[in-house]
């Protein structure tokens, strides 16, 4: 598998100086395209940092982030802006859904952004829902949802170009047991299509799920390993 992620020497500091706080540590790590990857940390532990690193919604202090190769600190903001918009689907713990749009107008609303033609646009967020099970749900609003299928029209939302990479940061932190089984087992679906998903969570239960699973501690990585239960769930 080629390296999708390559993070070498990564710091993060806010506030330099006498209360400077040092999110990430000199974190190094290579992910490599189609893993299943799940990064656990407590409150604090600079989990969400790193994610946002890997998102690039945020630039490192010093250190290096190369992404399918090409250094992350070399691009403008278009072309950062370019990455988001084509190579990751962001799901977040909120759900981030305009309530006064249906689940079929709430995935169609980032691939208007991007210029998709109405009828593509249409179908690749229909066939989206279906694929999150909600194809039933498609002109009902977030109003008339629950949470758990409020996340499913995030996930579709997410996926509804086929993003090589799913970046998702606590998906199932708001959600009840069975909304959790829901999406954890739609994760793993979209893993096995061939795409890269990096999980955030604070959950042991949650990154059990994950085939690799990274520790972070203090900003820095104390653990990473592969998991030798792939069906834990």
């Amino acid at each position: 598998m080629d390296a999708l992620v390559e993070i070498r020497d990564m710091c993060k500091t806010y506030n330099p100086g006498e209360n400077e706080v040092k999110a990430l540590d000199h974190v190094s790590l290579t992910i490599h395209e189609k893993e299943f990857v799940a990064i656990i940390g407590h409150s604090g532990s600079g989990k969400s940092t790193l994610m946002n690193m890997l998102g690039c919604l945020d630039v490192p202090t010093s250190g290096s982030y190369y992404l399918h190769g090409h250094d992350v600190a070399s691009m403008t903001d278009d072309e950062l802006s370019d990455i988001r918009n084509q190579e990751i689907g962001f799901i977040f713990q909120g759900f981030n859904l305009i309530p006064s749009l249906t689940a079929l107008e709430n995935v169609e609303l980032p691939l208007i952004y991007r210029g998709v033609a109405k009828r593509e646009r249409t179908q690749l967020s229909s066939d989206a829902l279906d694929k999150v099970g909600l194809e039933k749900r498609k002109d009902h609003k977030p109003s008339e949802m629950s949470g758990g299928q409020q996340q499913r029209v995030a996930i579709a939302r997410a996926i509804a170009q086929a993003p090589p990479i799913i970046l998702a940061d606590e998906p199932t932190g708001n959600l009840d047991s069975n909304s959790t089984r829901e999406i954890m087992e739609i994760l793993k679906a979209l893993h096995e299509e061939g795409r890269t998903v990096i999980l955030i969570t604070h959950d042991n239960d949650i990154a059990a799920q994950a085939k690799r699973v990274i520790k972070i501690m203090d900003g820095r990585i104390v653990e990473d390993y592969m998991n030798a239960v792939q069906e834990a769930g």
